[in-house]
């Protein structure tokens, strides 16, 4: 069973989901200790209790310790079964990290296409809000031959979750290679501002606050000003439109916080990767490790920020596969990911 240490690198949940998938996919059992240590509230959250319980059940998978707040699991893979699936948080937690979660193993271990419907928190902090997924997440994959279809049926915000979202995911026999260097310029950004149980003037004062810092960039710019159903909440999304897929950063509204400091802080991500040399987004650059590294074949991509999210994952590959993983570049800054 390989041991691994929870607190290691940035300690949060990645290190769990990256373990869980890796186990489904090598058949190799592993013991989690420390879970979550440096985070505020550490061990499973709802959310990431429910990572363990899909991969378990997609997995046939033996646990101890898969219960709210514990900070140590046992997981102990059987034979992945493809199907259609549902799981769902019961809070606001992301849905996102499920499918993270159990996405590569039911993509590369089944023959067959596999259907997840996912509810929780389309769009809450320190996650991959779902039009991230849609618009940089699952292109990036198809780059490297891995076909998921999206699929939003409605939105969940903080406090109150309730979203609901569909992933069709295709079989692929193996990941490709990726070489990503140099990096290519952005040629065009798409604002889109929204509010869901909120009046449509807020969204229409995020967009104009976005509109206003971003002229300056001289790059076209298109915007959309929409209404959801469901909320409440609010959310601004900026797009960056360039080869060799779109980059979305996005930022949430929050009780208290103004229209327009929601969409300074979608534009301050934007314009600090606008200068920086490009390359993969941070958030996107760790999310990509974890399928290269069972791609045959070199992969190179260069990152606009070398983050401890994307360290981290390549001491848990580690653990379970012998790739060799070169992270070139200093934390905060610019570097390239190379995979041998």
């Amino acid at each position: 069973m390989i041991e691994i240490d929870g607190a290691m690198g940035e300690g949060g949940g990645q290190i769990l989901r990256t373990s869980l998938a890796l186990s489904l996919l090598t058949g190799q059992a592993f013991h989690l200790r420390r879970i979550r240590a440096n985070r505020d509230r550490p061990g499973l959250r709802p959310q990431h209790l429910m990572c363990v319980r899909a991969a378990a059940r997609i997995g046939d998978a033996q646990l101890q310790g898969a219960s709210e707040g514990s900070r140590e699991l046992r997981f102990e893979p059987g034979a992945l079964r493809p199907g259609h699936y549902e799981f769902a948080i019961p809070t606001a937690g992301a849905l996102s990290l499920v499918l993270h979660t159990v996405y590569l193993p039911l993509a590369l271990r089944s023959s067959e296409a596999c259907d997840l419907v996912l509810e929780g928190g389309t769009h809450v902090k320190a996650s991959p809000c779902f039009h991230f997924l849609e618009t940089t997440w699952r292109r990036y994959l198809e780059e490297i031959g891995i076909r998921i279809a999206l699929r939003l049926e409605r939105p969940g915000f903080y406090p109150r979750g309730g979203g609901k979202a569909h992933a069709h995911i295709q079989p692929c026999a193996q990941p490709r290679a990726l070489q990503l260097t140099p990096a290519r310029p952005v040629n065009q950004i798409t604002i889109q501002s929204a509010v869901a149980g909120l009046p449509l003037s807020i969204a229409a004062r995020q967009e104009r606050q976005a509109s206003e810092r971003l002229r300056a960039t001289g790059l076209p710019l298109q915007s959309r000003v929409e209404e959801w159903p469901g909320g409440p909440g609010t959310m601004l999304a900026l797009i960056l439109h360039g080869p060799p897929v779109a980059t979305l950063f996005f930022a949430l509204g929050a009780r208290g916080k103004p229209a327009e400091r929601v969409a300074d802080a979608a534009v301050d991500e934007a314009l600090a990767y606008l200068d920086s040399p490009g390359g993969v987004d941070p958030h996107s650059a760790d999310q990509l490790l974890l399928p290269l590294s069972l791609a045959p074949g070199a992969s190179c991509y260069r990152v606009s920020a070398v983050t401890r999210h994307l360290l981290t994952n390549a001491d848990v590959i580690g653990h379970f596969i012998d790739r060799p993983i070169h992270i070139d570049g200093t934390l905060g800054e610019p570097g390239t990911v190379t995979i041998n």
